[in-house]
Protein backbone atom coordinates (compact mmCIF):
# COMPACT_ATOMS: atom_id res chain seq x y z
CA UNK A 1 0.00 0.00 0.00
CA UNK A 2 1.34 3.41 -0.99
CA UNK A 3 0.45 6.39 1.18
CA UNK A 4 1.27 10.02 0.56
CA UNK A 5 0.50 13.19 -1.39
CA UNK A 6 -0.35 12.91 -5.09
CA UNK A 7 -1.28 15.59 -7.64
CA UNK A 8 -5.03 15.98 -7.71
CA UNK A 9 -5.03 15.30 -11.46
CA UNK A 10 -3.65 11.80 -10.71
CA UNK A 11 -5.90 11.07 -7.72
CA UNK A 12 -8.85 9.45 -9.51
CA UNK A 13 -9.26 5.84 -8.38
CA UNK A 14 -7.23 6.29 -5.21
CA UNK A 15 -8.55 6.32 -1.62
CA UNK A 16 -8.71 9.64 0.19
CA UNK A 17 -6.53 9.33 3.31
CA UNK A 18 -8.16 12.40 4.86
CA UNK A 19 -11.36 14.32 4.24
CA UNK A 20 -10.89 17.18 1.78
CA UNK A 21 -13.20 20.18 1.50
CA UNK A 22 -12.67 23.01 -0.97
CA UNK A 23 -15.60 25.25 -1.77
CA UNK A 24 -18.50 22.94 -2.66
CA UNK A 25 -16.17 20.03 -3.43
CA UNK A 26 -16.08 17.45 -0.61
CA UNK A 27 -14.34 14.07 -0.53
CA UNK A 28 -14.68 12.08 2.68
CA UNK A 29 -11.89 10.12 4.32
CA UNK A 30 -11.73 6.52 3.14
CA UNK A 31 -13.76 7.11 0.00
CA UNK A 32 -12.48 6.30 -3.48
CA UNK A 33 -11.81 9.54 -5.34
CA UNK A 34 -13.79 9.60 -8.59
CA UNK A 35 -12.83 11.50 -11.75
CA UNK A 36 -15.51 14.10 -11.05
CA UNK A 37 -14.25 14.51 -7.47
CA UNK A 38 -10.71 15.11 -8.73
CA UNK A 39 -11.94 17.63 -11.32
CA UNK A 40 -13.99 19.58 -8.75
CA UNK A 41 -11.10 19.68 -6.31
CA UNK A 42 -8.79 20.94 -9.04
CA UNK A 43 -11.29 23.62 -10.04
CA UNK A 44 -11.45 24.68 -6.37
CA UNK A 45 -7.71 25.24 -6.33
CA UNK A 46 -6.56 22.01 -4.65
CA UNK A 47 -3.19 21.00 -6.09
CA UNK A 48 -2.66 17.69 -4.31
CA UNK A 49 -4.33 15.30 -1.89
CA UNK A 50 -3.02 12.66 0.52
CA UNK A 51 -4.20 9.38 -0.89
CA UNK A 52 -3.76 5.62 -0.65
CA UNK A 53 -3.02 3.34 -3.57
CA UNK A 54 -3.39 -0.40 -3.14
CA UNK A 55 -0.60 -2.60 -4.43
CA UNK A 56 -0.81 -6.12 -5.81
CA UNK A 57 -1.66 -8.55 -3.02
CA UNK A 58 -3.13 -5.94 -0.71
CA UNK A 59 -6.44 -6.73 0.99
CA UNK A 60 -8.81 -3.86 1.71
CA UNK A 61 -9.52 -2.99 5.34
CA UNK A 62 -13.15 -4.17 5.36
CA UNK A 63 -12.45 -7.49 3.67
CA UNK A 64 -9.49 -8.16 5.97
CA UNK A 65 -11.48 -7.30 9.10
CA UNK A 66 -14.39 -9.50 8.04
CA UNK A 67 -12.21 -12.51 7.30
CA UNK A 68 -10.30 -12.28 10.57
CA UNK A 69 -13.46 -11.75 12.61
CA UNK A 70 -15.01 -14.84 11.04
CA UNK A 71 -11.89 -16.83 11.90
CA UNK A 72 -11.96 -15.98 15.62
CA UNK A 73 -15.73 -16.22 16.12
CA UNK A 74 -16.80 -19.35 17.98
CA UNK A 75 -20.17 -20.76 19.06
CA UNK A 76 -22.67 -18.19 20.25
CA UNK A 77 -20.93 -15.32 18.41
CA UNK A 78 -22.07 -13.54 15.24
CA UNK A 79 -19.99 -11.25 12.99
CA UNK A 80 -21.57 -8.00 11.84
CA UNK A 81 -20.88 -6.51 8.38
CA UNK A 82 -17.59 -4.56 8.36
CA UNK A 83 -17.27 -0.79 8.08
CA UNK A 84 -14.26 1.55 8.06
CA UNK A 85 -11.93 -1.39 8.64
CA UNK A 86 -13.87 -2.66 11.63
CA UNK A 87 -15.83 -5.89 12.10
CA UNK A 88 -17.73 -6.22 15.37
CA UNK A 89 -18.62 -9.52 17.01
CA UNK A 90 -21.85 -9.81 18.99
CA UNK A 91 -23.27 -12.44 21.31
CA UNK A 92 -26.01 -14.43 19.59
CA UNK A 93 -27.13 -15.92 22.91
CA UNK A 94 -26.93 -15.15 26.60
CA UNK A 95 -24.19 -16.68 28.70
CA UNK A 96 -20.57 -16.17 29.73
CA UNK A 97 -17.90 -14.89 27.38
CA UNK A 98 -15.14 -17.48 27.10
CA UNK A 99 -11.84 -16.47 25.51
CA UNK A 100 -8.70 -18.23 24.33
CA UNK A 101 -6.38 -15.51 25.52
CA UNK A 102 -3.27 -17.07 24.01
CA UNK A 103 -4.81 -17.09 20.53
CA UNK A 104 -6.01 -13.50 20.87
CA UNK A 105 -2.53 -12.39 21.95
CA UNK A 106 -0.98 -14.30 19.04
CA UNK A 107 -3.22 -12.52 16.55
CA UNK A 108 -2.35 -9.13 18.02
CA UNK A 109 1.38 -9.87 17.79
CA UNK A 110 1.30 -10.50 14.03
CA UNK A 111 1.48 -6.90 12.86
CA UNK A 112 0.61 -3.45 14.14
CA UNK A 113 -1.95 -3.14 11.36
CA UNK A 114 -4.09 -5.93 12.84
CA UNK A 115 -5.91 -5.54 16.17
CA UNK A 116 -8.40 -7.67 18.06
CA UNK A 117 -10.06 -6.43 21.26
CA UNK A 118 -12.57 -8.17 23.53
CA UNK A 119 -14.53 -7.72 26.71
CA UNK A 120 -13.04 -9.25 29.86
CA UNK A 121 -13.16 -13.04 30.05
CA UNK A 122 -16.16 -14.69 31.73
CA UNK A 123 -18.26 -11.54 31.53
CA UNK A 124 -22.00 -12.31 31.51
CA UNK A 125 -23.41 -11.15 28.17
CA UNK A 126 -26.87 -10.86 26.67
CA UNK A 127 -27.95 -11.51 23.07
CA UNK A 128 -26.86 -8.68 20.79
CA UNK A 129 -24.14 -7.39 23.10
CA UNK A 130 -20.85 -6.55 21.41
CA UNK A 131 -18.16 -8.87 22.78
CA UNK A 132 -15.19 -8.15 20.50
CA UNK A 133 -14.02 -6.06 17.56
CA UNK A 134 -11.44 -6.51 14.83
CA UNK A 135 -9.95 -3.26 13.57
CA UNK A 136 -7.54 -3.00 10.65
CA UNK A 137 -5.56 0.18 11.26
CA UNK A 138 -4.53 1.20 7.69
CA UNK A 139 -6.79 1.17 4.63
CA UNK A 140 -5.37 -2.18 3.54
CA UNK A 141 -2.94 -4.85 4.67
CA UNK A 142 -0.55 -6.97 2.61
CA UNK A 143 -2.07 -10.33 1.88
CA UNK A 144 0.90 -12.01 3.57
CA UNK A 145 0.13 -10.20 6.83
CA UNK A 146 -3.51 -11.25 6.71
CA UNK A 147 -2.48 -14.82 5.95
CA UNK A 148 -0.25 -14.89 9.04
CA UNK A 149 -3.04 -13.49 11.18
CA UNK A 150 -5.48 -16.08 9.87
CA UNK A 151 -2.95 -18.83 10.51
CA UNK A 152 -2.65 -17.70 14.15
CA UNK A 153 -6.41 -17.37 14.52
CA UNK A 154 -8.88 -19.96 15.80
CA UNK A 155 -12.43 -19.78 17.21
CA UNK A 156 -11.08 -18.01 20.30
CA UNK A 157 -14.23 -16.10 21.24
CA UNK A 158 -17.38 -17.96 22.27
CA UNK A 159 -20.39 -17.59 24.52
CA UNK A 160 -21.06 -20.47 26.90
CA UNK A 161 -24.84 -20.63 27.34
CA UNK A 162 -26.35 -21.04 30.80
CA UNK A 163 -27.11 -24.71 31.44
CA UNK A 164 -28.03 -25.18 35.09
CA UNK A 165 -31.49 -23.88 35.97
CA UNK A 166 -32.51 -25.66 39.20
CA UNK A 167 -30.86 -24.26 42.32
CA UNK A 168 -31.37 -25.23 45.95
CA UNK A 169 -30.87 -22.64 48.69
CA UNK A 170 -30.08 -23.88 52.18
CA UNK A 171 -29.73 -21.49 55.12
CA UNK A 172 -28.39 -22.51 58.51
CA UNK A 173 -29.80 -20.79 61.57
CA UNK A 174 -28.42 -19.64 64.91
CA UNK A 175 -30.05 -17.56 67.62
CA UNK A 176 -29.87 -13.91 66.67
CA UNK A 177 -30.12 -14.46 62.91
CA UNK A 178 -33.33 -12.74 61.88
CA UNK A 179 -35.73 -14.37 59.46
CA UNK A 180 -35.77 -11.10 57.54
CA UNK A 181 -32.03 -11.50 56.82
CA UNK A 182 -32.63 -14.94 55.31
CA UNK A 183 -35.59 -13.61 53.31
CA UNK A 184 -33.47 -10.81 51.88
CA UNK A 185 -30.66 -13.26 51.09
CA UNK A 186 -33.03 -15.42 49.07
CA UNK A 187 -34.36 -12.42 47.15
CA UNK A 188 -30.78 -11.42 46.35
CA UNK A 189 -29.95 -14.94 45.15
CA UNK A 190 -33.08 -15.02 43.02
CA UNK A 191 -32.03 -11.75 41.38
CA UNK A 192 -28.61 -13.25 40.62
CA UNK A 193 -30.15 -16.35 39.06
CA UNK A 194 -32.76 -14.58 36.95
CA UNK A 195 -30.46 -13.37 34.11
CA UNK A 196 -29.30 -16.97 33.65
CA UNK A 197 -32.86 -18.30 33.45
CA UNK A 198 -32.32 -20.21 36.70
CA UNK A 199 -34.54 -20.32 39.78
CA UNK A 200 -34.68 -21.57 43.34
CA UNK A 201 -36.46 -24.94 43.26
CA UNK A 202 -35.95 -25.88 46.91
CA UNK A 203 -35.44 -23.75 50.00
CA UNK A 204 -34.56 -25.05 53.45
CA UNK A 205 -33.75 -23.41 56.78
CA UNK A 206 -32.01 -25.77 59.16
CA UNK A 207 -30.02 -25.66 62.41
CA UNK A 208 -26.36 -24.77 62.07
CA UNK A 209 -25.30 -28.41 62.40
CA UNK A 210 -23.45 -30.73 60.01
CA UNK A 211 -26.15 -33.41 60.15
CA UNK A 212 -28.90 -30.95 59.33
CA UNK A 213 -26.91 -29.57 56.40
CA UNK A 214 -26.32 -33.10 55.09
CA UNK A 215 -30.02 -33.96 55.24
CA UNK A 216 -30.98 -30.72 53.50
CA UNK A 217 -28.48 -31.35 50.70
CA UNK A 218 -29.76 -34.88 50.17
CA UNK A 219 -33.36 -33.64 49.96
CA UNK A 220 -32.37 -30.88 47.56
CA UNK A 221 -30.94 -33.39 45.10
CA UNK A 222 -33.29 -36.33 45.56
CA UNK A 223 -36.59 -34.51 46.09
CA UNK A 224 -36.14 -31.16 44.36
CA UNK A 225 -33.88 -32.23 41.50
CA UNK A 226 -31.40 -29.46 42.23
CA UNK A 227 -28.51 -29.14 39.79
CA UNK A 228 -26.65 -26.72 42.07
CA UNK A 229 -26.86 -26.08 45.81
CA UNK A 230 -25.94 -22.91 47.68
CA UNK A 231 -25.51 -23.04 51.46
CA UNK A 232 -25.68 -19.77 53.40
CA UNK A 233 -24.19 -20.30 56.83
CA UNK A 234 -25.38 -18.45 59.90
CA UNK A 235 -21.68 -18.29 60.71
CA UNK A 236 -18.87 -18.03 58.17
CA UNK A 237 -16.81 -21.10 57.29
CA UNK A 238 -13.58 -20.91 59.26
CA UNK A 239 -12.05 -24.33 58.58
CA UNK A 240 -12.50 -27.47 56.47
CA UNK A 241 -13.82 -29.15 59.64
CA UNK A 242 -16.50 -26.51 60.16
CA UNK A 243 -20.24 -27.18 59.92
CA UNK A 244 -20.86 -26.66 56.19
CA UNK A 245 -17.89 -28.64 54.83
CA UNK A 246 -18.63 -31.37 57.39
CA UNK A 247 -22.24 -31.41 56.20
CA UNK A 248 -21.17 -31.79 52.57
CA UNK A 249 -18.95 -34.75 53.45
CA UNK A 250 -21.67 -36.30 55.62
CA UNK A 251 -23.95 -36.17 52.55
CA UNK A 252 -21.37 -38.20 50.62
CA UNK A 253 -19.80 -35.23 48.90
CA UNK A 254 -16.32 -33.76 48.86
CA UNK A 255 -14.86 -30.34 49.47
CA UNK A 256 -12.76 -29.20 46.52
CA UNK A 257 -11.51 -25.86 47.81
CA UNK A 258 -11.95 -23.51 50.74
CA UNK A 259 -10.94 -19.89 50.49
CA UNK A 260 -10.53 -17.56 47.54
CA UNK A 261 -8.17 -14.64 46.75
CA UNK A 262 -11.11 -12.33 46.10
CA UNK A 263 -12.18 -9.69 48.59
CA UNK A 264 -15.10 -9.55 49.28
CA UNK A 265 -15.49 -13.31 48.89
CA UNK A 266 -12.51 -14.79 50.76
CA UNK A 267 -14.51 -17.36 52.73
CA UNK A 268 -16.18 -19.19 49.83
CA UNK A 269 -16.21 -22.98 49.77
CA UNK A 270 -16.62 -25.11 46.66
CA UNK A 271 -17.62 -28.76 46.82
CA UNK A 272 -19.79 -31.32 45.07
CA UNK A 273 -22.17 -34.16 45.67
CA UNK A 274 -22.13 -37.43 43.73
CA UNK A 275 -18.48 -37.20 42.75
CA UNK A 276 -18.69 -40.64 41.14
CA UNK A 277 -21.63 -39.54 39.01
CA UNK A 278 -21.24 -38.25 35.44
CA UNK A 279 -23.18 -35.18 36.59
CA UNK A 280 -22.06 -34.25 40.11
CA UNK A 281 -24.01 -31.47 41.80
CA UNK A 282 -21.82 -28.45 42.67
CA UNK A 283 -22.21 -27.03 46.17
CA UNK A 284 -21.20 -23.49 47.08
CA UNK A 285 -20.67 -22.60 50.71
CA UNK A 286 -21.47 -18.93 50.31
CA UNK A 287 -19.37 -16.23 51.97
CA UNK A 288 -21.19 -13.64 54.02
CA UNK A 289 -20.84 -11.04 51.26
CA UNK A 290 -23.12 -13.16 49.05
CA UNK A 291 -26.02 -11.72 51.04
CA UNK A 292 -25.26 -8.37 49.38
CA UNK A 293 -26.40 -7.64 45.80
CA UNK A 294 -23.06 -5.97 45.01
CA UNK A 295 -20.52 -7.89 42.95
CA UNK A 296 -18.25 -10.15 44.95
CA UNK A 297 -16.33 -13.39 44.49
CA UNK A 298 -19.50 -15.45 44.88
CA UNK A 299 -20.75 -14.06 41.56
CA UNK A 300 -17.65 -15.22 39.71
CA UNK A 301 -18.07 -18.82 40.83
CA UNK A 302 -21.87 -18.91 40.57
CA UNK A 303 -21.92 -17.60 37.00
CA UNK A 304 -19.39 -20.13 35.75
CA UNK A 305 -21.23 -23.01 37.36
CA UNK A 306 -24.57 -21.89 35.91
CA UNK A 307 -22.94 -21.94 32.47
CA UNK A 308 -21.76 -25.49 33.07
CA UNK A 309 -18.11 -24.44 33.14
CA UNK A 310 -15.71 -26.18 35.49
CA UNK A 311 -14.26 -24.22 38.37
CA UNK A 312 -10.95 -25.74 39.41
CA UNK A 313 -8.47 -24.89 42.12
CA UNK A 314 -6.27 -23.29 39.46
CA UNK A 315 -9.21 -21.12 38.38
CA UNK A 316 -9.85 -19.99 41.94
CA UNK A 317 -6.25 -19.14 42.78
CA UNK A 318 -6.07 -17.25 39.49
CA UNK A 319 -8.83 -14.91 40.65
CA UNK A 320 -6.30 -13.02 42.76
CA UNK A 321 -5.28 -10.71 39.91
CA UNK A 322 -8.18 -8.26 39.88
CA UNK A 323 -9.68 -9.90 42.94
CA UNK A 324 -9.57 -6.80 45.15
CA UNK A 325 -13.11 -5.52 44.67
CA UNK A 326 -14.93 -2.53 46.09
CA UNK A 327 -16.28 -2.44 49.61
CA UNK A 328 -19.84 -3.50 50.26
CA UNK A 329 -22.33 -1.55 52.37
CA UNK A 330 -22.70 -4.37 54.87
CA UNK A 331 -18.98 -4.27 55.62
CA UNK A 332 -17.78 -0.66 55.86
CA UNK A 333 -14.02 -0.17 55.68
CA UNK A 334 -12.98 -3.60 56.97
CA UNK A 335 -9.47 -3.38 55.55
CA UNK A 336 -8.79 -0.45 57.85
CA UNK A 337 -9.18 -2.85 60.77
CA UNK A 338 -11.83 -4.70 62.69
CA UNK A 339 -12.87 -7.16 59.95
CA UNK A 340 -15.23 -9.86 61.08
CA UNK A 341 -14.76 -13.39 59.76
CA UNK A 342 -18.52 -13.66 59.30
CA UNK A 343 -18.49 -10.83 56.78
CA UNK A 344 -15.96 -12.09 54.25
Amino acid sequence: MRFGPVPVAEAAGLIAAHSVRAGEAVVKKGRVIGPEDAARLGEAGVAEVVAVALEPGDVGEDAAAERLAAAVAGPGVAVEPPFTGRANLHASQGGLLVLDEATIAAVNRIDEAVTLATLVPFKPVVPGEMVATVKIIPYAVPGAVLDRALAAAAPAIRVAPYRLTRVAAISTLLPGLKASVVDKTLRTLDARLSPAGARIVGEARVPHEAGAVAEALARAVERDGAELAVVFGASAIADRRDVIPAGIEAAGGIVDHLGMPVDPGNLLLLGRLGQGSPDPVPVIGAPGCARSPKENGFDWVLQRLLAGLPVTRDDIVGFGVGGLLMEIVSRPQPRAGGESADDA
